[in-house]
């Protein structure tokens, strides 16, 4: 946090109120008394600040989500008086070594002393926690923008490039009662397809999805392909119950099987092992897969994919980012659980 400003400003501003304060009910000091009364009022005021200023990142440090920041609160509250009322008895008693006419050295009057700094260091923290508030804030406000312009231009592409929702679909109803009905797996093509589509169109538009709803439109998206891979294709999903009720990126599981299927040889000597992982306390879903490049017929991947999914995911604010390893065989992505 670049707090330069505050400390450079706030340190010497509020040492000299005290200071001004201390000489205003008290008697009138000269210049000699009345600089050394600063010294000690910056001395007390830079450690107090200090030391709370740590304690503050500490706590922001290990407490940093939004559903946290009630029992943030209570802990910098709580702690902050431990913190100032130590700060200030050792300050005390030390400088009375020195300065006994300043600082007596009787408890009542660190009691005072305490009581008196923990109003400054309250104000002080409250700037420091409302600057906080406000910054990420505004991160929120542009990130939101941020994904509303992806959102937007993610739509427009699919407008360019896709056939009228309704057409499409009346069509594919069409289809489905111009087939045989005793040929049931054409029938069950044509609604598996419509049902790729349906959750296409129903996910623009929406920053988040259940990773249920996802995982259900992934293994509907993979019957299709099992109609052309049979056997060459082996899926495995273990995803505990508790995971799916967290939420994705809408098509980022798809995306990354799509890149599988497309990138990788899947052939009866070679078939291609796709695995979907989730423990019950896991903070991701993992997408692993063989790794056999295609040697010739599609064009190699450019990388695209992964990077808006990376881009994505960043403007969602997560905790952690997509992680890519490669290697063993091996194409293995993770994407945060939200």
């Amino acid at each position: 946090m670049n707090d330069r400003r505050y400390l450079l400003v706030g340190i010497p501003t509020i040492s000299f109120a005290i200071t001004v304060m201390q000489a205003r009910y008290g008697t009138n000091p000269g210049v000699a008394d009345f600089l050394l009364s600063w010294a000690i009022a910056f001395a007390f005021t830079l450690s107090i600040w200090l030391s709370n200023r740590a304690l503050w990142l500490w706590l922001l440090g290990r407490m940093p989500r939004v559903e946290q920041t009630a029992r943030r609160l209570w802990l910098l509250g709580a702690l902050s008086i431990v913190v100032t009322s130590l700060v200030t008895a050792v300050l005390h008693f030390g400088l009375n070594i020195y300065f006994p006419h300043y600082c007596a050295k009787h408890s009542v009057s660190v009691f005072h002393e305490i009581r008196f700094n923990l109003l400054p260091t309250g104000v002080v923290l409250l700037i420091y926690e409302s600057s906080h508030f406000f910054r990420g804030w505004e991160q929120n406000l542009r990130r939101a923008e941020q994904l509303t312009r992806a959102g937007t231009q993610a739509q427009l592409d699919a407008l360019r490039g896709q056939l009228d929702p309704h057409f499409l679909f009346n069509n594919l109803n069409t289809l489905s009662a111009l087939i045989e009905p005793a040929n049931e797996p054409a029938q069950h093509f044509v609604e598996q397809l419509a049902d790729v589509y349906r959750y296409v169109l129903l996910s623009q538009g929406q920053a988040t999805v259940p990773l249920a709803e996802e995982l259900a439109f992934v293994e509907t998206y993979l019957a299709l392909h099992k109609t052309r891979f049979r056997d060459n294709l082996r899926v495995e999903t273990d995803v505990a119950p508790a995971a799916l009720t967290r939420h994705v990126a809408p098509l980022s599981v798809q995306l990354l099987v799509e890149n599988a299927l497309k990138h990788n040889v899947a052939s009866r000597e070679q078939p291609l092992q796709l695995r979907l992982l989730a423990g019950p306390e896991s903070e991701f879903i993992t997408v692993e897969n063989t790794l056999r490049p295609r040697s010739a017929g599609l064009a190699p991947g450019t990388g695209m994919g992964l990077a808006n999914v990376r881009q994505r995911y960043e403007l969602l604010g997560t905790s952690r980012p997509v992680e890519i390893e490669s290697g063993d065989g091996k194409f293995v992505v993770k994407l945060p659980l939200i």
